[in-house]
């Protein structure tokens, strides 16, 4: 199955979100071109491409019909620092956001930002007059409409909030702007959350020629923190665009320097592994001099987001995206694609629709049980391919092309959905599904279309009640061997989440057979053969209630992916047997494949790369070009190595 990985210009996108030392967002009101000049050269000296600037709303259009032109001068001067220096930059055209504070033109009188036919023809014809002046610069490579308008404009609705995109971008257009486009609304929609906004990728799709996930995860798990803008990645392929991480970062007050630096390593490469091709970091310095003023008088850790510290000094988190920019030029990302994946991961499309009186609940623990599954994946070094049952264009939502398909800790799916399941088995492929009553009480139960027939079981559920699940962790004891698994191996997994999710599905086995026991005896893990393939069911939602239980990745669905696969006929390239470190590749035109090992941990680790047989993987150092058979990886290390094309 085809994973993309789309490039938007002619080399990687990779810098950083600027606002200068002095000033920060009122850098256009106190513009000092000798500082920025400096700023510019730092960025400039460690490889970085490109920035993404701002026009400040209220500075640059302080009446209806009027632009500031001092601001105008101050901009054109930032474009021609940014051609000196061999840089680009991505005006933001509608900022009334920033930081942790909303601020409006004094002119604006509270109307509607996406409804309001006056204010919509305001924000238009600022962006076709800021075109008309610099859409032909050398320096503008790209433009945003807004930054982050969920958080100034709120909620919208989708019919509003599309014809507002469609008329800023129109605007855009008649100015003569012929760059590519993006919303900078940071994709925040139902597709990547399941929550609606009114911003949804599949109506702001074909407006935009980038999409651009703005990724600052908060959470309880090393490994989920960070691959969770991979994740987003993965999932913001839906409209069919090239992906950017807009904004990423963390503040020095948060986290320090030696971890901001594995945070920005883990997040590069493991994001590009997902399909990303830029990268713009928040932001380019820190401001204390600004201590005293909003958004920092009343949101300080905001002072110190900077890749670099106010006196322009670099931190680890700009020398590591020096670091990546080496690999990108020695892999010549531009010529790179993904290799296609015989693992599909299927989202459910209740989790991204918004369907009549279904719980938002449930889709924030489909995302994170899909999120789950896809790590259990990569630590068994089987990157998967996203399948999104919403997409319209595959019989029931999900298409051929894969050996095997992954639902876990599955709810709901459509009634085509479950048919189609049982047509790719019957066609070969190995089906895995893992139950789960949606951790909430609506409705609270299997939604699926005949659970004993599908799983060949008779359930034993009680109505409106829970079986629940016990203890810390549940151990699965296997009964007969399947792909690699033994007879009597266990697999020890996570017990987590509210009193509705630490639920089983009491089973018997009726037409499948018994591949795994609960610690009661139970059946925990059946397989119905359908056609030339099956259907695994698992009786607990493993991925669920591990997505709700802190520091628990890597974990055993690995091992059970890793047996479901090799069940499936599915055998990694390229894999190491030691799930800290996750395997993927990047294949070049020439034919030769560039493999990541990445180490998930935070201790040094010993990776030995071979191949499928189990023979060595005869990789190669990037640089020296000698043979690697042990790569030792630092504390979340990433190796990158040629496997020369046979």
């Amino acid at each position: 199955m085809h994973r993309p990985l789309q490039v938007l210009t002619s080399e990687p996108l990779l810098g950083v979100n600027f606002w200068s030392r002095v000033g920060g967002p009122r850098m256009w009101t106190r513009y000092d071109p000798a500082v920025v000049a400096k700023e510019l050269q730092v960025l400039a000296d460690h490889g970085l491409t490109v920035t993404r600037s701002f026009f400040f709303w209220p500075d640059a259009m302080p009446t209806p019909d009027r632009l500031d032109e001092d601001v105008m001068a101050r901009f054109a001067d930032f474009l021609d620092q940014h051609t000196a220096q061999g840089l680009q930059t991505i005006p933001t055209l509608i900022v009334g956001h920033m930081s942790g504070e909303n601020w409006d033109p004094s002119w604006r009188g509270g109307r509607d930002l996406y409804s309001d036919v006056w204010l919509v023809g305001r924000q238009a014809w600022f962006a076709e007059q800021v075109a008309r002046r610099f859409a032909g610069h050398p320096a503008v490579s790209g433009w945003l409409l807004s930054n982050e308008m969920p958080l100034y404009g709120g909620r919208g609705t989708v019919e509003t909030v599309s014809s507002w995109a469609q008329l800023v971008v129109a605007g855009l257009r008649a100015g003569g702007a012929t760059q590519p486009v993006s919303i900078g609304d940071g994709a925040w929609t139902i597709e990547l959350s399941g929550v609606e906004s009114g911003f949804r990728l599949a109506e702001l799709g074909p407006l935009q020629d980038w999409i651009g996930p703005h990724v600052y995860p908060m959470g309880d798990d090393q490994v989920r923190q960070h691959w969770r803008a991979a994740y987003t990645c993965e999932l913001a392929q839906v409209a069919g665009k090239p992906v950017v991480l807009e904004e990423f970062g963390a503040s020095s007050d948060f986290v320090s320097d030696e971890n901001v630096g594995h945070w920005y390593r883990q997040l590069m490469h493991t994001s590009l592994l997902a399909g990303s091709t830029g990268w713009v970091g928040w932001n380019n310095t820190d401001f204390d001099d600004l201590f005293d003023e909003p958004p920092y008088s009343h949101h300080p850790f905001e002072l110190h987001f900077g890749v670099t510290d106010v006196h322009g000094q670099p931190k680890a988190s700009l020398r590591e995206m020096a670091a990546f920019r080496r690999i990108l030029d020695a892999i010549d990302l531009p010529r790179c694609v993904r290799e296609d994946s015989q693992v599909g991961l299927v989202l459910t499309s209740h989790a991204d629709t918004a369907y009549q009186f279904t719980d938002e609940r449930e889709r924030r623990v489909a995302f994170g049980a899909v999120e789950q599954a896809y790590l259990g994946l990569r630590s068994a070094d089987l990157p998967p391919a996203l399948i999104r049952q919403s997409d319209p264009t595959a019989a029931g939502g999900i298409p051929d092309g894969a050996r095997l398909y992954v639902l876990p800790s599955l709810k709901q799916l459509t009634a085509p959905g479950w048919r189609r399941l049982e047509q790719l088995a019957a066609a070969g492929a190995t089906v895995y599904v893992s139950y789960c009553d949606g951790g909430s009480d609506n409705q609270r139960g299997p939604w699926y279309a005949g659970v004993d027939r599908i799983f060949g079981i008779r359930h034993e559920l009680r109505y409106g009640l829970v079986d629940r699940v016990d203890g810390p962790s549940v151990r699965f004891t296997v009964t007969q061997d399947f792909g690699g698994l033994r007879t009597g191996d266990s697999l020890e997994f996570a017990v987590g989440g509210n009193e509705h999710l630490r639920a089983y599905l009491p089973v018997q086995a009726v037409d499948a057979e018994v591949l795994a026991v609960d610690p009661n005896g139970r059946p925990a893990l059946l397989r119905r053969a359908v056609g030339d393939g099956g259907i695994v069911f698992c009786a607990y939602p493993l991925e669920a209630m591990a997505a709700a239980t802190p520091h628990v990745n890597p974990d055993s669905t690995g091992r059970l992916y890793a047996a479901l696969a090799a069940l499936a006929g599915v055998t990694p390239g390229v894999r190491v047997d030691d799930p800290r470190v996750f395997v993927d590749a990047l294949r070049h035109a020439d034919g030769d494949r560039f493999v990541w090992l990445i180490n998930a941990v935070g201790e040094p680790v010993t990776a030995v790369p071979v191949r499928a047989d189990g023979t060595p993987a005869g990789l190669r150092d990037l640089t020296t070009g000698h043979e690697v058979a042990e790569a030792d990886l630092e504390p979340y290390g990433v190796r990158v190595l040629r496997d020369p094309s046979r």
